[in-house]
Order: C-alpha cells, then structure tokens, then sequence
C-alpha cells in the first residue's frame, strides 16, 4: 500500500506540475500580446510600399518600421489622442491613413503646413512666394502636363483674389492655395506618377500615423523569379532611413 501511496503522490504531482506549467504559458501568452498591442498602438508600426509615387526615395517592395511616438496616436476605439513629441516639418516623409481610401495606408512628402500658400508652376513647387528647392524629386519632362477632375477640389481654396469660376487645375499648374488649420498639403517625390494632394486634398493631422524609421526589409515585386521574396531581396536597402 505504502508503494502504491508513493504512485499516486507522484502522479499528484506531476498533474499539478503541468498546470502550473500550462497556466505560466498562458500568463506569458497573455502578457506578451498585450505587450505587443502596446508596442504596436504607440510606438512602432509597420508599412509596405505599393506604388511608385515616392521613387526613387521609396521604392515598391520596400517594408518600413514606422515611429509613432514622435506624432503621437490614436488610443484604439477612442477619438482620444496620446501626444507626440513633434510636429510635421517640411521635407518630413510621414505615413498617413487616406480620406479617400479608408483604411489605407499612404506615404507621401509634407510639402505645405498650416497658413502656407502653395502654388505650382511647370512643376516647381513655390511656397509662400519663394521657389522650392527639391532634390529628391522625380520627373519626366518628355511626360505631358494635365488636368484632372479631381484637382477642382481646389477652388474653395484659392487665395481671396482668384477667380474661382476660371480656375482649371493641371498636375504641373495649380493654386496659390492656402493651407488651412490642422491640415498639411502632401507630394510624392515621383511627380509625374503620384496621387497626392493636389488631387484629393489637404491631410489632417489626427490621421497621420508616423514617420518612417528605417526599412527593414526589401524586395524587388516585379523580378521575373520564383520565389522573389528571397531571390529577388534587395540587402542593400536594409536599414536605410528615408529621407
């Protein structure tokens, strides 16, 4: 009997062993998510790039790791706003969800802030009179200027003077627009190949996600190989911080 006590203790003890075991794995499963949910929500995201309206800064195919804190974030099921520790600037490249395409992420180029007048003219960007100096930019001159329906957004907010009723719009020549309050006027650096703000209008602030970190990984989608992910992989852009 003595033997069999002994058994049964040990069998006790292992089944007491393997839920402590199953309920530490499932505290660590539990403290982990949240962890990651936090980390996710307000610091760090993630973004891929799936157009060719940010070449040659961004190419298709590249993943970014984006920071969140600097322009801070919504709290998840709330309006409410964590604060960052900066504002927009000019030339910053920020990641932002799309009135227009709800849900979507889009990566573009701050070209105007609030209280700017922006006007361009053969494709030069001028911001409150002055020309900008834009080395990162794209563009084909063989490419033909045009306009676009939905540049005519635009005419609600043309400076005072302008004559609304007259205003024709094209991709190379529009505005002086002004800027209004929490909003940001938007460019790709790929010009000729970029539906950005001069098409679908100001970005508000409470939409902008981040800006992007480093990419932390790239492949090139259009290779002509199997498994592109890893043969088509382009090492050096790893680690690259946009800009």
């Amino acid at each position: 009997m003595a033997k069999k006590r002994s058994r049964d203790g040990s069998e006790d003890s292992r089944a007491a062993d393997a839920k402590r075991s199953v309920r530490e794995l499932a505290r660590s499963l539990i403290v982990a998510a949240a962890g990651l949910l936090f980390f996710r929500t307000f610091l760090l995201a993630t973004s891929v790039i799936s157009s060719g309206s940010m070449e040659d800064t961004l190419l298709v195919g590249d993943f970014l790791l984006v920071n969140k804190v600097a322009l801070g974030t919504t709290i998840p099921f709330t309006n409410a706003r964590v604060p960052g520790y900066a504002e927009p600037e000019y030339g910053d490249i920020i990641v932002f969800r799309a009135d227009h395409s709800p849900g979507m992420d889009l990566v573009k180029r701050t070209v105007g802030l609030p209280g700017d007048t922006l006007h361009m003219e053969g494709g030069v960007l001028y911001r409150n009179g002055v020309e900008v100096e834009e080395s990162y930019v794209r563009r084909d001159p063989r490419r033909p200027d045009g306009g676009d329906i939905r540049m005519l957004w635009q005419r609600e907010h043309l400076i005072p003077d302008a004559e609304r009723s007259e205003y024709r719009p094209t991709r190379d020549n529009w505005g002086p627009l002004v800027v209004p309050r929490e909003r940001y006027f938007m460019l790709g650096d790929n010009r000729d190949d970029s539906l950005d703000s001069r098409f679908w209008g100001f970005v508000e602030r409470g939409k902008m996600r981040g800006r992007p970190f480093f990419i932390y990984f790239s492949y090139d989608r259009d290779a002509l190989e199997p498994f592109r992910v890893l043969t088509a992989m382009r090492p050096g852009r790893l680690g690259l911080r946009p800009h």
